[in-house]
């Protein structure tokens, strides 16, 4: 369960604070964004980063249970299989990440879907 706490006090706030940037300023990840699905160096450094993060969540919280803390698995995996994407099929993933910077209602939905994930890791982390 202490594994569990301190993955949420971590996930809480980094998935809280950029979902509220999307909310407050999207223009500026519409920029960051562009530059990022720009280049393949960039692509394959947040792939390797994704991947890494993803596998050290895994490999100490592979919790498969019916509460909250699956939540967290999720998101490891999620990460491991995003970043191994961006890994292996990085012009895929340049494709369609174009046409998604482009769609003026991804950016609301996502900092909303952002912040909801990151105040329950932050709930269930700090609160809870």
């Amino acid at each position: 369960m202490q594994t569990s706490i301190f993955i949420a006090r971590l996930l809480g706030p980094l998935l809280l604070v950029p979902g509220l940037g999307l909310l407050f300023n999207p223009r500026s990840f519409q920029t960051i964004a562009a530059e990022v699905v720009g280049g393949l160096t960039l692509v394959y450094l947040f792939g390797v980063l994704d991947f890494a993060g993803g596998l050290a969540i895994v490999l100490t919280h592979n919790v498969w249970t019916a509460n909250w803390r699956v939540l967290i698995t999720l998101i490891g995996w999620w990460m491991l299989l995003r970043g191994a994407a961006r890994i292996l099929i990085p012009d895929m993933i340049m494709g369609y990440a174009a046409k998604l910077i482009d769609n003026k209602l991804f950016y609301p939905v996502s900092g909303i879907v952002l912040v909801i994930l990151g105040l329950v890791r932050c709930y269930f982390g700090y609160v809870a």
